[in-house]
């Protein structure tokens, strides 16, 4: 038998339930179907409303009538008028109730209660109401709806959080998305932005010959990443599968079906560590374009990102991020961005020139300036040092926008060798910014054979480096690029870092609706507890 909710034996709870039944004994119905032919707050005061009028003449209705609908934000009763504010999603107007003007849908005029008191004692901050009225400007020169007609829409039954304090416990604006979102107009506009740049993206991709798919989020084996998978199984075929971990393999097997530009915006799934910049779910954005390589994808991505930036920043490049460790910082997304190998960075940025220094310098350096533990690196091949040092010297550093380019060719089997002639480097690039990854791009491998034996080398490596992931061999991939997949670029950017770059969020948790918490147990005293301690 399932617990009892913390919530039912609230106090405001059982208050406003006792109000519910009040209100249905007088035959209103709390929970209409509808209420139609409702105009935004938006549209009407985006209007030339400088002339409407006062509030004498909106008595007269001799102003325009509107019907407007949404949360009841604020109360306060003055005498023979009340105010309140409605909010309907981020923009709010302020209402007046009049004593001998305003009427209640569905209150008989015969009933014990005039249409104002039920107004004040009805009603509640959090119900969404319909008003039915006339605008007019205030002597401050605000705008206001003098209500003919208000509806009870939805009866809320918990109080919303304190409008000036609104949500101070982090670990319950995360888990109770839905009451953060009522009670800051903030955490509103992070979410609208969100949406603005996913839409933003899709238009830029759109217009540049992209053409939009999906793929299984179900894998019957996973790639495309370095990271551990979630198993699941599916009962209907008695197997085990995967969720996935990267868009990658399945967009090129299109690529080798013809299609010359993909992408899709979708969820992975990581079986990993969850911090400040990682979600075990978060969105990625991956593309690839035939006949490119991965100087004309550096030169898309800035682009792209640039565009995105200036249409969200009311055409300034320019953002400014308060950074954990460096303070506030201005970044500025302007194409052409800093470009550099990853050798040059570590010259330049950690005073390291790994082609002077032996395996055993580098793992010296890697004991003496990191805190990577031993058997992390004890076993490890020269390139998958140089790029630890990177890793753990210079990336996390790294505020403006930078290319960096040219990785040893251990950190993935998937892309080409630099055309140079020098096979332990891959032209591969990361673009970074205010310390973490945005994107990661490669001049595609094609070559079915050289890829094999990459994939083979990588499971070898394995065994010497514990703790590692690496990409299980995908014969079905395999056999799609000795179909012939043509030259390629091929990027992914991390939507959700994009996102708190371009909000100031200090958490990937503020950028998603609900982050992955902790599940939550009632306890003996009726409250909650974490069932393995806090997440917040």
């Amino acid at each position: 038998m399932s617990s009892k909710p913390p919530y039912v034996d609230r106090e405001d709870f059982l208050y406003r339930s006792e109000k519910l039944k009040e209100i249905r004994e007088r035959g209103i119905d709390p929970y209409p179907y509808r209420f139609p032919d409702v105009e935004t707050v938006e549209s009407i005061c985006s209007q030339d409303l400088s002339s409407i009028g006062d509030s004498e003449a909106a008595l007269a209705r001799q102003t325009p009538k509107v019907c407007v609908a949404g949360r009841l934000v604020l109360f306060r009763a003055m005498g023979k008028n009340a105010f309140g504010r409605i909010l309907d999603g981020n923009c709010n107007i302020q209402v007046m109730f009049n004593r001998e003007f305003s009427s209640v849908a569905g209150l008989e005029a015969n009933q014990d209660i005039t249409p104002m008191k039920f107004i004040e004692k009805k009603l509640d901050l959090g119900d969404f109401i319909g008003v039915e009225g006339y605008l007019f400007l205030t002597h401050s020169g605000e705008l206001t709806i003098l209500v003919e007609t208000v509806t009870l829409l939805t009866k809320a039954l918990l109080s919303p959080p304190d409008k000036h304090s609104g949500l101070s416990d982090k670990e319950v604006r995360y888990r109770k998305r839905w009451m953060d979102l009522a009670s800051s107009d903030e955490v509103r506009r992070t979410f609208l932005v969100r949406s603005r740049i996913l839409k933003l993206i899709r238009s830029y991709m759109d217009s540049h010959g992209f053409i939009e798919v999906e793929t299984p989020i179900l894998q019957t084996t996973y790639g495309g990443a370095e990271a551990e998978p979630f198993v699941t199984h599916v009962n209907a075929l008695h197997a085990d599968m995967f969720l996935r971990i990267s868009l990658e393999i399945a967009l090129k097997k299109i690529l080798v079906g013809g299609t010359q530009r993909v992408y899709e915006i979708g969820k992975v799934f990581r079986n990993e560590g969850i911090d400040r910049t990682h979600n075990p779910e978060f969105t990625m954005m991956e593309a690839y374009a035939a006949y490119l390589d991965y100087n004309d994808i550096m030169v898309f991505v800035e682009n792209l990102v640039e565009s995105v930036v200036k249409d969200v920043n009311c055409g300034s490049t320019v953002v400014t991020y308060t950074h954990a460790k460096h303070g506030e910082q201005t970044i500025d997304f302007k194409a052409p961005w800093i470009r550099m190998t990853m050798k040059e960075s570590l010259r330049q940025y950690a005073n390291l020139d790994v082609d002077l220094c032996s395996d055993t310098f580098l793992r010296n350096e890697l004991r003496g300036r990191t805190l990577l533990k031993e058997e992390e690196f004890a076993k490890a091949p020269r390139g998958l040092l140089i790029a630890m040092l990177f890793d753990e010297l210079v990336s996390n550093d790294l505020m403006q926008p930078h290319h960096i380019t040219d990785h040893p060719i251990e950190t993935t089997p998937l892309c080409k060798t630099l055309r140079s002639g020098d096979a332990q480097f891959v032209e591969r690039f990361e673009s970074f910014c205010l310390g973490k990854e945005l994107c990661n791009a490669y001049s595609e491998l094609n070559d079915p054979m050289q890829q094999r034996r990459l994939l083979e080398e990588q499971l070898r490596r394995k065994e010497i480096v514990p703790g590692r992931e690496c990409h299980p061999i995908d014969e079905d991939f395999i056999e799609a690029l000795c179909q012939g997949m043509p030259p390629a670029g091929g990027f992914g950017i991390g939507i959700d870092r994009l996102v708190m770059m371009l909000t100031n969020s200090a958490s990937i948790r503020d950028v998603l609706y609900f982050p992955l918490m902790k599940k939550v147990l009632a306890n003996t005293s009726g409250g909650e507890s974490s069932e393995e301690g806090s997440m917040g």
